[in-house]
């Protein structure tokens, strides 16, 4: 998720893959006639979703509590796990990231409106039909200041009306109509291809008002539409998701998932048949990757659309200043960190849209390491030279005090080739991802696993002067320009070339200091069918089943 899907790098060398998922919290095809939003959709004849025959036996999965189980809220990759299995919405992403039929069976789109024409045998767990109201009530709910939703402006902002409800002038959004039961209009402030893909993250979904009006935390006994329901929570020790039979899509062919939470350490859980699914960490590589070894042949690795990343905090000094960004950013032997700390498990990042999202640029000029340009970068700068530098911190997220071999190396480099000294502070997760705009000192470490499979989800999101998620602050008049014409660019191939431009301009300008682009390291047990992660490092639970 996200945000959202907001992943922060807690020792990531340790937790690569499915574990790093659980500790913290996509690769697009181009957007065919339907991704792009400018013509209607229907599912073609032969495509629709058949209920796959009941099967038996339960998943079993290291996990840790979730944050929150409200979608509206969810901001972070640990509670969005748990979520997609609770929860749906209008459209989905389906097995190539294509924006796809959900609760609503087709749409029709007439320049900025969206017609959407709802299923309707969609019932919530406790058997309560889904009409279009519950969508207008769950999205103004989202927007309400009241729900505190930090991630509704980033992916329902388009619609308009959004605003006024955000800032408090009304409680309705009028760019979102009722028209019946089963039909639903929503109007944006402009047409965008990537409008249908923002619908698919959590905060659009649908959820049932008489179980928000409990209030307090009533999404602790969440009364989903998805294709699991939550049986049983025990903090610290066990959350269980059973199949929801009455499902509209494909029925799950399991009857349970049981995530052990916070129970050991994950490899060992796999060896002992504790848990059938583990990510595996840099301790383990040469285990797993042993052709002749006892794992290799339940070993998947996929690549992750994500980056993570080092942020500056552009508006206090020293970061205020570009040069001194530049040298933070040339001082830092990326490969040498790829190399020994990952043991080359991620890849070396020299810009922000990772491989296989749409605009990725494999000629960008990114900042590279010198550390000879680096000290003249410094040097260039209002400081002039290291030791007239401001005290300098870094904020982590993380328990114990005890920060991640990546991050010691990469503060080791800074005191090495710069001769300054970085202090860290570490944040509990939940503090650090819910409030990391108050909270930031001059720097810090943050991971980002894409939504959807289009480069505004990385470069506008985290980078436009007006987005939510512009965590660093950063503001630079000629990059908010150029995202704003991708954004409503029509020539699909013409908004990629923008979007390169602005990256280019975000690389030059030192907007963030990108470390490595992610990919997934993951064990299945053999008897284990269907398990499978996708590029945003999700998995489909209602496509498993266990054999007998």
């Amino acid at each position: 998720m996200h945000e959202k899907r907001l992943c922060v790098i807690l020792c990531l060398e340790s937790t690569l893959g499915l574990a790093m998922k659980r500790v913290v919290f996509i690769i697009l095809l181009i957007v065919l006639l339907c991704g792009t939003g400018l013509f209607g959709c229907e599912v073609p004849e032969g495509q629709q979703e058949t209920p796959a025959v009941l099967g038996s036996g339960v998943l079993k999965l290291y996990g840790i509590d979730p944050i929150t189980l409200d979608p509206a809220v969810s901001a972070e990759m640990t509670s969005h796990d748990y979520i997609a299995q609770i929860y749906s919405g209008l459209v989905r992403l389906d097995d190539n990231l294509e924006t796809a039929p959900d609760i609503a069976e087709r749409w029709e789109v007439s320049h900025r409106t969206y017609t959407f024409y709802l299923r309707e045998d969609v019932v919530f767990h406790d058997g309560r039909g889904v009409t279009a109201a519950d969508f207008k009530y769950s999205w103004e709910r989202a927007c309400d200041p009241a729900t505190g939703s930090q991630v509704a402006g980033t992916y329902l902002g388009d619609i308009v009306g959004v605003r006024d409800v955000m800032e408090g002038r009304t409680k309705e959004i009028s760019g979102v109509k009722v028209v019946s039961d089963y039909v639903l209009e929503v109007t944006i402030d402009a047409p965008k291809s990537y409008f249908l893909s923002k619908l698919t993250y959590t905060t659009a979904c649908v959820v049932d008002r008489d179980n928000a009006a409990r209030g307090g935390e009533w999404w602790r006994k969440p009364n989903g539409t998805g294709p699991f329901k939550l049986r049983e929570w025990q903090e610290n020790t066990l959350f269980v998701l059973e199949r929801n039979e009455e499902y509209y899509g494909q029925v799950a062919g399991i009857e349970a998932v049981e995530y052990q939470l916070w129970s050991g350490v994950p490899m060992n859980m796999y060896e002992t048949g504790q848990i059938d699914v583990t990510g595996v960490s840099v301790t383990y590589i040469d285990r797993v990757t042993d052709t002749a070894g006892p794992f290799h042949q339940e070993l998947q690795v996929t690549p992750e659309l994500s980056f993570g990343w080092i942020g500056f905090n552009t508006t206090q000094p020293p970061f205020d200043d570009v040069n001194v960004r530049r040298a933070f950013s040339q001082a830092i032997d990326k490969e040498k960190i790829v190399s020994l700390v990952f043991r080359d498990l991620v890849k070396r990042a020299d810009g922000i849209l990772p491989p296989g999202i749409p605009g990725y640029n494999e000629s960008l000029a990114g900042l590279d390491y010198d550390v000879e340009k680096a000290r003249e970068w410094l040097a260039l700068s209002e400081y002039g030279e290291a030791s007239r530098l401001p005290d300098i911190i870094l904020t982590t997220s993380g328990y114990g005090g005890l920060i991640s071999s990546s991050l010691e190396a990469i503060v080791h480099q800074w005191q090495e080739n710069l001769g300054v000294e970085v202090t860290v502070r570490q944040l509990e997760p939940e503090r650090f991802l819910y409030s990391l705009k108050e909270e930031k000192n001059e720097m810090f470490d943050m991971g980002w696993v894409a939504d959807y499979p289009h480069p505004q989800n990385f470069l506008d999101i985290l980078f436009h002067s007006d987005a939510e998620n512009n965590f660093a602050e950063y503001s630079n008049a000629e990059v908010d320009a150029i995202l704003d014409r991708a954004a409503v660019e029509p020539d699909y191939e013409l908004s990629l070339e923008l979007y390169r431009q602005a990256e280019q301009l975000l690389m030059d300008d030192a907007a963030c200091l990108p470390l490595w682009f992610g990919r997934n390291y993951i064990l299945v047990k053999p008897y284990v069918e269907g398990y499978e992660l996708n590029p945003m490092g999700l998995a489909e639970l209602n496509k498993v089943r266990i054999e007998e």
